[in-house]
């Protein structure tokens, strides 16, 4: 058996790049050994917004661009054996399966074994009192008079794992730990005990370490002057190799842009962390106040010393809420007393508005009208000296139709305010709110199945 193990990861929340999956999968090729393709495509309000697509229609709550993901890689991964693990499932996982079956059987592929995790939904009303059993007193109060959008419990990657070990090609999941997409690959092959818990805690830092994309390669690090990155319009997207001991080494595809350095590293390292001592995850609470990070030079960085805890007697719920509808407006003012007008127009909204609503209004100042296309503004001097402001007006309220009067107001001030406004845009989305609890481990019952047609599910 190999002694590495690589992970790439071509997707770090939905709607990230389409394409990047390519490179990668064309480099775990070039490579050779045993690897997997993950898509982390699944932030705590996408599966909300995601449970409210599938109530208007159940074809659909999944993620958005799965298609665009998986088709342009999928004959490659199926013919080079490298699986892949994707949360894209998000709210409706049966029917993301369904589109790759779809996709497969269109490209020659009709017996694509694929496998369906279940059990994170827990919005089912007979599921109700274990929902508000795992919630503060002062939450219980919000969701007893609150309308519920989504709950879903964090799961782990025992699921995953079994799958693939089971033959899966492909994993769709629902909401899973982030890390947990890395942690079911390594463990499938591993196949480490569920207790060694300094390698659970080392793949759970690798999972880390790639659930962001292109956070780790240079993307969110860039800082113009003063973290310069290369080539950021290729940035190539993160894989990591890590051994049975649980060192890990991260990389990225050759021929891409971005880097992997020590500081890109640490940064993703330390991202969302909270306690550096005691990272909690479903299948092992992670310790990174040992490890060291080593530049190699070339864009690869190794990480060592990751310890692991026992496990959480609990799992984390992601509880959406309805909170109503935000609703927002904007116009431009440009030249000549810019600022005065958009003034001017704001104090119109609040005396039609302010007794109504709580309005936020914001004044900003950039080049939204006089710059280019290219992003160029204007020359500037002493003599010819140009003001540019757009005024946002927003506010949040559990009534639609009086929302809805934010948007209305500021399209009105087109001729009914100041002189000189344009380019109005408005938007009215619903609105969420978040609630968290912790449910015992073991009232949560998880399973995976292998997708055999839709009726058969």
């Amino acid at each position: 058996m190999p002694d590495i193990y690589r992970v790439a990861c071509a997707a770090g929340f939905s709607g990230d790049r389409i394409g990047v999956a390519k490179p990668l999968v064309d480099e775990l090729i070039r490579l050779g050994g045993p690897s997997c393709l993950i898509f982390e495509s699944l932030a705590e309000r996408t599966l909300a917004l995601a449970q409210l697509e599938r109530r208007q229609n159940d074809q659909l709550g999944y993620e958005p661009l799965l298609a665009e993901m998986v088709e342009p890689i999928l004959l490659d991964c199926v013919r080079a054996g490298i699986p892949i693990v994707g949360n894209f499932g998000a709210a409706n996982p049966l029917a993301a399966a369904e589109l790759i079956a779809h996709i497969a059987n269109d490209k020659g592929i009709p017996d694509l074994k694929i496998a369906i995790v279940y059990g994170d939904d827990i919005s089912a009303p007979s599921l109700r009192k274990k929902l508000e059993d795992s919630l503060s007193a002062q939450d219980q109060k919000i969701l007893a008079y609150s309308q519920l959008v989504s709950a879903n419990v964090y799961l782990g990657a025992k699921e995953i794992a079994e799958a693939l070990t089971a033959g899966a090609q492909v994993v769709v999941t629902g909401r899973v730990a982030d890390p947990a997409l890395t942690v079911g690959p390594l463990m499938a092959y591993f196949k480490k005990s569920w207790s060694d818990w300094n390698f659970l805690g080392a793949a759970t830092m690798a999972g880390h370490l790639l659930e962001c994309g292109a956070q780790v390669t240079g993307g969110y690090f860039a800082d113009p002057g003063y973290k310069d990155v290369p080539e950021l319009s290729n940035v190539g997207f993160p894989i990591i190799e890590i051994d049975p001991s649980g060192n890990i080494c991260v990389t990225k595809p050759m021929n891409t842009g971005g880097v992997v350095n020590q500081m890109t590293v640490t940064e993703q390292l330390l991202y969302e962390l909270h306690d550096p001592a005691q990272y909690l995850t479903p299948d092992v609470v992670a310790d990174i106040t040992e490890v060291t990070v080593i530049d190699q030079g070339d864009n690869r960085v190794q990480v060592t010393g990751v310890k692991g805890h026992p496990k959480p007697s609990t799992l984390k719920a992601n509880i959406c809420i309805d909170g109503g509808w935000l609703a927002e407006g904007e116009i431009s003012y440009a030249g000549h007393q810019a600022y005065q007008r958009a003034e001017l127009a704001a104090q119109i909204v609040r005396e039609r508005l302010g007794k109504q609503l709580h309005l936020r209004v914001d004044f900003i100042g950039s080049s939204s009208i006089f710059a280019s296309d290219s992003g160029h503004g204007p020359a500037q001097n002493a003599e010819n000296h140009f003001e540019d402001i757009r005024l946002r007006i927003a506010a949040a309220h559990q009534d639609r139709t009086l929302a809805m009067q934010v948007c209305r107001e500021v399209n009105a001030l087109y001729t009914c305010g100041p002189a000189g406004g344009g380019g109005v845009r408005t938007s009215l989305k619903p609105r969420l709110n978040t609630l968290v609890g912790f449910i015992p481990r073991d009232e949560i019952m998880a399973s995976y199945q292998f997708y055999e047609g839709r009726g058969d599910q």
